[in-house]
């Protein structure tokens, strides 16, 4: 966040001028609105002579652990399940030159781990965000957040090229598709609800943490 942006907000608010009226004229000056909320969201609504400014967003050792042993979780469950799906397509349709359809056991082991692991680990962030809703505007959440987003949108885009190749060579089986199709829904899945869920703790209001 800019320097020069909360130096302004922090100075504005001193004079006692409206919050509305501080975000119309940096709208005017060209901000954008996901900056001057955070610059405003970033002094408590508080009547008191001076702004009182709110908790940063913080990094702890237990935290970053979390989102990070949440995030593995995911991948693997998102590959491992990817590659189960693949083996029953392999069954569905063989190919005779290669045929490949043995489900294999590390696959369905990784799911039997992993999945419930991301579940658990996400019950407990969510239950730590409920008491404290500063937890959601993490620094270490957010980046993981946006390398997920970069590397859904990196497979979503290969996966389609790859679609439209096969098309366009006049190699495109219903195996192929199949395949290609598991790959973008499980990744727009993921893609979607992360997402989903980034602009809804940039869109909620700053609560003051329960003591």
């Amino acid at each position: 966040m800019s320097i020069q942006l909360i130096s302004f907000v922090k100075e504005s608010l001193e004079k006692g001028l409206d919050r509305s009226a501080i975000r119309k004229v940096l709208l005017q000056a060209g901000w954008q609105e996901d900056d001057l909320r955070n610059a405003l969201s970033a002094f408590a609504e508080i009547d008191f002579p001076v702004p009182v400014p709110r908790p940063k967003p913080y990094l702890q050792a237990r935290e970053a652990f979390l989102y990070l042993l949440s995030f593995i979780a995911l991948y693997v469950s998102a590959v491992s399940f990817t590659l189960l799906v693949f083996s029953f397509i392999d069954r569905a349709f063989p190919d005779p030159l290669s045929f490949d359809g043995d489900i294999s056991p590390t696959t369905v082991a990784s799911i039997i781990v992993a999945f419930p692991l991301y579940l658990l680990v996400m019950w407990r962030l969510s239950v730590e965000s409920a008491a404290d809703p500063e937890r959601r505007r993490s620094k270490i959440r957010k980046w993981l957040t946006y390398l997920t987003l970069i590397i859904g949108a990196g497979i979503i885009i290969t996966d389609l090229i790859a679609l439209l190749s096969n098309l366009l060579e006049g190699d495109l089986t219903i195996r192929i598709a199949l395949k290609v199709l598991t790959i973008g829904t499980i990744t727009g899945c993921i893609f979607g609800y992360y997402l989903w869920d980034l602009q809804q703790a940039e869109k909620e209001p700053r609560k003051e943490p329960r003591r």
